[in-house]
């Protein structure tokens, strides 16, 4: 009986993990989608909006059709309401916003490498508002990532489109962070189910976001390819991957998620090289290398045992 309980659990746990890196892989695909909509002259900020605006009406049928949904969605206070319209606002409207322009001036190897910096600045402000210094391991963590950076960007000689798009960048990797904290803490204090939060959320910035993009932008000229491409990043990488990822997420430790979803950064790499003509340098991609094992040395310390982690601090109680 043990050892049915046990193969139960290890393929329950095998499907969340091929889950997770399936998940992984749409959203990497993404990037690509995203970067060839606007070669073709999308609107980058009308296009983000029309991606999680179209995404968010396919969420809310999820919703309404289960009657625990729907009382939840009526008794949510006003306070919350504020929350997650904030999530909307810096997690949807900012950091996709920021990731879409971003876009459309730096590669994609580039804006991922950039972005993936967003757990250390995490690590970073916690430490801070914990009153704990950042452990060694994550300093070294956070060195090794500073060097990738140099390693990748060195010589700095940048045309003046990259310079905007790096700008853009880091106005979304600050977004990125905080809307990352914030997230977390609606969903381990409103009691809001996650597809309340996601979809709440993600309503209210993309319908901000497609407003912007509107005024600001245009539609331009969207052609059936583009419709296709928009209807493909809504309903099958957002409105299905968001659920099957927070399903996964059941399973899965939070040491082995972090993992699954760094692998995004070099699957991006090496899509962009295969299907945007964006190859990359040996110096690239070793900057790449020691970016990602300095964000995952930042991302796993805390998830180590005091006993292989003799620096950090133990709580005294």
């Amino acid at each position: 009986m043990m050892n049915l309980e046990k193969n139960t659990e290890s393929k329950s746990h095998l499907k969340a993990v091929g889950q997770a890196l399936f998940v992984a892989f749409l959203w990497s695909t993404s990037w690509v989608l995203i970067k060839i909509g606007i070669r073709e002259n999308l609107p980058p900020v009308t296009f983000a909006g029309l991606r999680y605006t179209l995404a968010f009406f396919c969420l809310m049928p999820l919703i309404l059709l289960k009657q625990n949904h729907r009382m939840e969605l009526r008794n949510i206070s006003s306070f919350n309401f504020a929350q997650l319209t904030i999530l909307g606002v810096v997690f949807y409207a900012l950091t996709q916003g920021a990731q879409f322009v971003s876009l459309a001036y730096l590669p994609a190897a580039t804006l991922t490498l950039l972005l993936n910096l967003s757990p250390i600045l995490v690590a970073l402000i916690s430490n801070s508002f914990g009153s704990e210094s950042p452990t060694k391991y994550q300093w070294t963590g956070i060195f090794l990532s500073a060097t990738g950076i140099l390693v990748y960007f060195y010589p700095v000689s940048l045309p003046t489109s990259q310079i905007i798009g790096l700008t853009v960048a880091i106005i979304g990797v600050a977004a990125t962070s905080i809307s990352s904290l914030l997230g977390r803490r609606i969903n381990h204090r409103s009691g809001l189910s996650p597809i309340i939060v996601t979809t709440i959320s993600m309503g209210v910035g993309g319908l901000l976001l497609l407003a912007t993009g509107i005024f600001m932008q245009g539609l331009g000229q969207i052609t059936l390819n583009h419709w296709l491409m928009i209807g493909w990043l809504a309903i099958v990488n957002t409105a299905f991957a968001f659920p099957l990822w927070n399903a996964s997420l059941q399973e899965l430790t939070a040491t082995e998620s972090s993992v699954i979803n760094s692998t995004m950064m070099p699957q991006i790499a090496i899509l962009a090289w295969l299907f945007l003509n964006e190859p990359l340098t040996a110096k690239q991609i070793a900057g790449i290398f020691l970016v990602g094992i300095g964000t995952l040395i930042v991302q796993l310390s805390r998830y180590l045992p005091i006993s292989l982690n003799p620096f950090r601090k133990q709580s005294v109680e």
